[in-house]
């Protein structure tokens, strides 16, 4: 989105806190092994704010004035409706706090897809853009799933208009508890260009809290009912698709 001087600063640090950082929740991104995020139960993990079903963490991240957080939900909605949601390349408009577009490319598989997605800043702020590999995998025994995700920027061009964030890891992981999710969500991000870290760190609790509340709501769409887990003969989730009656 092109940005013009019709825009003004007024209520700026505002615009910030409900725009330019949903960048550090759009990055779906770790790779297969995490090296980049820190672990789950690593003692630096700061709690940073609760909200209903919501608990944000915050922790230091080594080689970069930016935080890495850990959000832990309990969703209102089974996890084959959550699955669903996740699998669609489109739902990230519909759940990730500013995120504006996002669909697949290439020739992907259930296990190892890329997408690409873009977050709307608020001038005078550019719009950044990421490219993204997606790999998802689970097993019927443990009931649980993980998607692993990370920027991988040279996989398209650039725009002109959009900062290209080339630095960007998050695990997503997806528990059954019954009729309910229990998901939590990893992230590290380095959202590029001269936005200072203190900045970032002091609104990024928010962003996690925002997108997990739309996820929730969304999940409950009639668009994402009737979904099923498939596995194969070793019990490996091999797709999330719409049960056959």
């Amino acid at each position: 989105m092109r940005k013009t001087g019709a825009h003004r600063f007024t209520g700026y640090a505002s615009a910030i806190s409900g725009g330019l950082f949903a960048l550090l929740v759009t990055a779906l991104a770790a790779a297969g092994v995490q090296t980049e995020l820190p672990a789950e139960n690593d003692d630096g993990w700061s709690l940073r704010k609760e909200a209903d079903n919501i608990r944000v963490y915050t922790i230091d991240h080594q080689d970069s004035s930016f935080k890495a957080f850990k959000a832990v939900a309990t969703l209102d909605a089974p996890i084959e409706t959550v699955m669903a949601v996740m699998m669609n390349p489109k739902s990230c408009v519909e759940w990730v706090y500013n995120c504006t577009e996002s669909y697949a490319f290439g020739t992907g598989s259930f296990h190892d897809r890329y997408a690409y997605s873009v977050n709307d800043m608020p001038w005078p702020v550019t719009d950044r853009d990421y490219v993204l590999h997606i790999r998802t995998r689970g097993n019927r025994n443990s009931g649980e799933i993980v998607m692993d995700l990370n920027a991988t920027p040279n996989q398209r061009a650039e725009f002109d208009n959009r900062v290209r964030v080339d630095r960007s890891d998050t695990l997503y992981r997806f528990i059954p508890e019954g009729d309910k999710t229990r998901m939590i969500w990893l992230q590290h991000t380095d959202p590029n260009g001269a936005l200072p870290g203190w900045l970032v760190n002091s609104l990024l609790v928010d962003i996690p809290v925002r997108s997990l509340k739309a996820l929730e709501q969304v999940a409950g769409k009639d668009r994402y009912q009737d979904f099923e887990l498939v596995y194969d003969d070793q019990d490996r989730l091999v797709d999330v698709r719409p049960t056959e009656h």
